[in-house]
């Protein structure tokens, strides 16, 4: 492509919540959004089919931050916005159990409570690190409580060993708790863990991504336009319609694929990943109701978790998404796997007579990253070398990290300050509400 490119000061790759976030957030004039896809939204699209209002997976938002929240429902006045306490369950054996699993074990048959409580009280208390997650479990857990779900949910979900990842690999979302909190939780029951609670507005997901939509001028986010190359030296990316000179560029793709349009490539099995088929599924009555999601643990039940729109608005009809890990390398049939998921559903007793009156299905690819000392290290050597080159890699898949909706936006208002403070511009007023000021970020007096 000889044309010569189009002069821009900031090229933002990906209008997911957190390119949209940057783009919201900046104070810089020259911004345009680049979208490999046609619709905005990324992972956190809504689907609406006969009747129905699903997202491309169970995004429920869990705010930290009052001050995003507001400024998000700000722009989203008519919405109906629910908050929610949460209700979640594990199927287990022949009965549900509350969840977190190690908080509520004295719920199992009584062999198996006495059990896990032995194993809990006999772990090894080993003070040399553990070398991977699966140590970590049995050490914080003991046997009885990792075997019974710890290891085999999570090897489901994340469709690899607990061996091959990081004892950080989960950081704050894992639900974690001390033997004594363990057994006053058999007396003493509280909700516990970062989504205690969630928001969630009537239209989905999406009404989160259009609030951010609301702050950026329409003719600044151009979809249906990937970005195949960057040319790191030039500072200048070429995309399917055009190539586009930049001071900054802010990507959100996945680490691997910004990689790969840098003419990189991480050292083998460095950075891995599973992804998810997502089934969602609606039917033509009610289903179980007081529940919010749930969790499953069996290795011969196709789906590691299952969660439930119908219950969030006391709906009539049972409105479901499904949740399947998958290697990086599988292939799935949606088909067969539609079949089993049915199936599965029936044989735990969710599905009982209910017929299947509108379905829709996506892969997302990828998922769940694959946190590992090794991956840890590159990423962030490697993130840090492209920011120098004026490559700014951001959110849950840019930074190959695990982390919530709210700590994309976070970063992305971070990044919008400082680079707006050193080129002398001043920073969102969030930014300052969060404490992300210059003195804050310890950051040069602007020019």
């Amino acid at each position: 492509m000889s044309t010569a490119p189009q002069d821009v000061h900031t090229l933002v790759v990906g209008a997911g919540m957190s390119g949209l976030g940057y783009a919201a957030f900046t104070s810089a004039d020259e911004v345009l959004v680049l979208e490999a896809d046609s619709d905005v939204g990324g992972y956190c699209k809504t689907v609406c089919q006969d009747g129905f209002t699903w997202d491309y997976s169970g995004h429920f938002f869990h705010f930290k931050h009052a001050a995003i929240e507001g400024w998000l429902r700000e722009r989203m006045p008519a919405e109906e916005v629910h908050t929610i306490a949460r209700k979640a369950c594990i199927w287990y054996g022949d009965r549900w159990i509350d969840f977190p699993f190690q908080k509520n074990i004295h719920q199992l048959p009584q062999d198996e409570f006495l059990v896990c409580l032995r194993d809990l009280i006999d772990r090894d208390d080993d003070a040399t690190p553990p070398a991977h997650f699966e140590e970590l479990l049995y050490r914080r857990f003991g046997r009885g409580i990792a075997e019974r779900f710890l290891v085999p949910y999570n090897e489901k979900l994340y469709a690899t060993s607990m061996r091959s990842l990081d004892v950080d690999a989960m950081g704050r979302f894992f639900p974690w708790a001390e033997a004594r909190d363990i057994v006053r939780h058999f007396v003493e029951p509280a909700a516990s863990g970062y989504n205690a609670t969630f928001t969630y507005p009537r239209g989905g997901a999406i009404r989160y991504v259009e609030a951010l939509l609301a702050e950026v001028p329409q003719e600044r986010v151009r979809g249906d336009e990937p970005v195949i190359r960057i040319d790191v030296e030039q500072r200048i990316a070429e995309t399917t319609k055009g190539r586009y000179r930049y001071r900054h560029l802010v990507s959100s793709a996945p680490f691997d694929r910004l990689l790969g349009l840098c003419g990189l490539r991480a050292p083998a099995g460095t950075l891995s990943a599973n992804k998810v088929l997502v089934f969602n599924l609606g039917f033509d009555r009610k289903g179980p109701r007081d529940v919010h999601w749930m969790y499953f643990p069996q290795r011969e039940i196709c789906f590691y978790r299952i969660g439930f729109y119908d219950n969030i608005f006391d709906e009539s009809r049972m409105s479901l998404y499904v949740e399947i890990g998958l290697a990086a390398d599988d292939d799935p049939d949606p088909s067969a796997s539609l079949a089993q998921v049915l199936e599965d559903l029936e044989g735990a007793g969710i599905v009982a007579g209910h017929k299947l009156v509108a379905h829709h299905h996506v892969v997302l690819d990828p998922a769940y990253v694959h946190l590992s000392s090794a991956s840890m290290r590159y990423v962030g050597a490697t993130r840090a070398s492209l920011a120098k080159a004026g490559i700014h890699s951001i959110g849950r898949y840019g930074a190959w990290t695990y982390c919530s909706i709210e700590d994309n936006l976070v970063e992305a208002l971070t990044l919008a300050a400082e680079l707006d403070w050193l080129e002398g511009r001043p920073p969102h007023p969030l930014a300052t509400a969060l404490g992300r000021t210059p003195a804050q970020l310890a950051l040069p007096e602007a020019p």
